[in-house]
């Protein structure tokens, strides 16, 4: 609970600290000056203090509804903690069992022989497919201009 309160005020100042436009609506709001407002905050906190003393059953059942919201939150953030321990145990078997996958020889179309295996096919291929008007002529390299 305290911590609920802590976050709050710590909150609240950053959201009061960051810095504004000036709009007509900001300038008819009431000024207030540092000093004011840290005065004001020590006297919420003293009559926050002296709270209990004046209503005693508030302050009792505050606290025992601040220990339910406790332990609900408890059990949420234990639950949610084993939601991720079990999604991420999925995610890790999901990896082994691609390795496992992957390790498998792989697809062979038949498009490229493998090694060994095309050995006969290509011996039996024919090898001077040129005709010889293919071989008549003449090789020219780049020409060059200047």
């Amino acid at each position: 609970m305290r911590f609920l309160l802590r976050i709050t005020f710590w909150l609240g100042l950053v959201l009061v600290l960051l810095p504004r436009d000036k709009t007509p609506e900001s300038e008819k709001l009431p000024q207030i000056g540092a000093a004011d407002a840290v005065q004001a905050a020590t006297a919420a906190v003293s009559d926050m203090t002296h709270f209990c003393k004046r209503q005693p059953a508030a302050c009792e059942v505050g606290g025992q509804a601040a220990t339910i919201i406790g332990q609900r939150a408890q059990d949420g953030a234990k639950k949610l903690y084993q939601i991720i321990n079990d999604k991420k145990e999925q995610i890790t078997n999901e990896k082994a069992k691609n390795e496992k996958t992957d390790k498998k020889a792989p697809d062979h179309t038949g498009s490229i022989a493998m090694a060994g295996e095309g050995d006969s096919a290509a011996s039996e291929a024919p090898r001077d497919t040129l005709t010889q008007d293919d071989l008549a002529l003449e090789w020219r390299g780049p020409q060059i201009s200047n």
